[in-house]
């Protein structure tokens, strides 16, 4: 992850999330994908997801499979394209049906659900919103060191590559980037998420 920021030249973002194209998506050749995705999970992932996907970086190549609940639809399919196979097993399952299925079975889970968690995953995460994350920096802040330190790096990078101007202001430290990162207060003269985001973009293009 820390590698990644200063490769990326910015910090992971709701838009941009090339922590999981890398760390999370890339793999699976010529085997079964499961994974632990829900519709219930959230009305967007239900209205565009579907039984088995096959992610592009390109949108017109993407492959998604709908569950239109044809009965002749199969749990299991496979795309020759990619030699990749992807299921979701439990794509259709409430909150409840998980929890009944852990209890029933006697499955350990991550002890912070029982501390009010309703979401653990990669601490930092820009999808766990602003709260989320300053609720996870503020338990773990050993993790909000090295993301200062790593957007330190990375600003470093930035000016090694005569790129700082464009992105972040001079005089811009791993601290300023956090803050605007954590979204607590867009420093003045920094560019906000979107900006950031199209010009990463077009530089990709």
């Amino acid at each position: 992850m820390w590698a990644l920021i200063r490769q990326k030249l910015m910090p992971p973002t709701r838009k941009v999330r090339y922590c999981c194209e890398v760390l999370k998506e890339h793999g699976g050749r010529g085997r079964f994908i499961a994974t632990g995705v829900r519709w219930a999970e959230s009305v967007r992932r239900k209205n565009t997801r579907g039984v088995l996907e096959i992610p592009y970086k390109e949108k017109d190549r993407r492959i998604i499979l709908a569950n239109d609940n044809d009965e002749k639809r199969q749990l299991f399919e496979a795309c020759q394209i990619k030699a990749k196979r992807v299921v979701n097993p439990i794509i259709d399952w409430a909150a409840r049906d998980v929890w009944d299925y852990i209890l029933s079975e006697k499955i350990p889970y991550n002890p912070l659900y029982k501390e009010g968690f309703d979401r653990v995953g990669c601490i930092g995460c820009p999808l766990a919103g602003k709260c989320g994350r300053q609720k996870e920096f503020a338990r773990w802040p050993k993790y909000r060191e090295l993301y200062i330190l790593s957007f330190t790096h990375m600003i470093e990078e930035c000016r090694k590559r005569g790129k700082l101007e464009g992105l972040w202001r001079m005089g811009a430290t791993g601290e300023d980037v956090y803050h605007w990162w954590i979204e607590d207060g867009v420093l003045p003269g920094q560019i906000g998420f979107d900006d950031l985001e199209s010009e990463v973009e077009n530089d990709e293009d």
